[in-house]
């Protein structure tokens, strides 16, 4: 459908319109569902309808705004929140080769202190999200098994009252994807027993789905720092160890 309405687009930018429709489609889907309770109120003279509109409204607006706000990222693209998993994995690919692993991931090998790295992220700076799962179990099947660890760097939800930015660190997959990509990584991470270290930074939907803020940027910094030193801690020299950026990679290149 964005090939249609827009049949001259570069195709790298084909997905900034996709996710300017997904906001758009959010934001109608709001109206009319506001439109459906006031309108029912008024039609059946219930209250309780009205009630409804009027405890759910402030939540409502949150979301309203933060879709407006992803408007405007994806009609300029722009970075958004969560891209920070993508932005930390550019840091680190920045200024080495790289090159196309699977469908719109890209992936850069470089020696870090005697251990070999292997960075991925989606290919940007379109609005990217890939196939992250799929580059980590053929990377993993490339070397027989032979990799270390896997380090997976994603943006979480916060709860109020969390800071924005605030770095957590703990295990497992950090990949918001419930379902294939997710389920590759866990797959190949138990058949050859390999750990996977996650850190995850954390932010609310309407950061992660507008323009990155300062505060987000700032804590990509640190965590490419925090990444570092995982990989002088926990892996010996001569290891592969596989660092995996998760996150939409709009405005983000290699």
């Amino acid at each position: 459908f964005a090939k249609k309405i827009a049949p001259n687009a570069d195709p790298m930018f084909l997905p900034n319109i996709e996710g300017l429709l997904e906001a758009t489609i959010v934001l109608n889907t709001l109206y009319r569902e506001i439109r459906h309770l006031l309108l029912l109120g008024k039609k059946t003279k219930s209250v309780v309808f009205l009630m409804q509109l009027q405890m759910f409204l402030p939540i409502i607006m949150r979301y309203a705004e933060a879709f407006f706000g992803a408007v405007d990222a994806f009609s300029g693209g722009k970075p958004i929140g969560d891209g920070v998993g993508a932005l930390v994995a550019a840091k680190l690919m920045r200024g080495k080769p790289h090159k196309e692993i699977v469908e719109k991931v890209v992936a850069s090998e470089f020696d870090f202190e005697g251990r070999r790295v292997v960075v991925i992220k989606a290919k940007g700076p379109g609005a990217e999200v890939g196939k992250p799962g799929e580059a980590i179990a053929r990377i993993v099947a490339q070397n027989s098994g032979a990799v270390a660890r896997i380090i997976m760097i994603d943006a979480a939800a916060k709860l109020e009252g969390e800071k924005t930015g605030r770095i957590a660190e703990g295990v497992g997959a950090a990949i918001g994807d419930p379902g294939p990509e997710k389920y590759k990584i866990e797959e190949i991470a138990v058949k050859y027993g390999i750990p996977i270290d996650a850190i995850a930074i954390k932010l609310s939907l309407e950061e992660a789905i507008t323009v990155m803020r300062k505060e987000i940027l700032e804590a990509a910094e640190k965590v490419v720092q925090r990444v570092l030193n995982i990989i002088k801690e926990r892996v010996r020299e001569g290891e592969t160890v596989i660092v995996a950026g998760i996150g939409n990679t709009i405005g983000i290149g290699q």
